[in-house]
């Protein structure tokens, strides 16, 4: 059974069978995390809201919606911490520990 938010492996991201190989979703947080970190390298995932970061996943290559599997904000609280994680190294927050 999936679960809310799958984590990544060493070799690779989670997919979920329904979906294309070069696709992924929503819940995919970690491997969008990366994403925004490579496609908008010069952006503070701090200084950004839901909204804008919602448009942002939205716009990457790749990126498809899973019927059923709306966002919320708990979702893009995962994605913005998984895009502060790689934008210091991969370190996760004392928070997070």
């Amino acid at each position: 059974m999936a679960q809310a938010f799958r984590l990544r492996d060493d070799s690779d991201f989670a997919r979920c069978e329904s979906m294309p190989d070069d696709t992924f979703d929503w819940l995919e947080t970690d491997y969008i995390g990366e994403l925004l970190h490579e496609h908008y390298a010069d952006r503070d995932p701090m200084r950004i809201g839901f909204v804008e970061l919602k448009k942002l996943v939205m716009a990457l290559p790749g990126f498809k919606e899973r019927p059923g599997h709306v966002v919320n904000e708990k979702i893009l609280e995962h994605i913005q911490a998984a895009w502060i994680e790689q934008r210091q190294g991969g370190r996760k927050s004392e928070d997070e520990e």
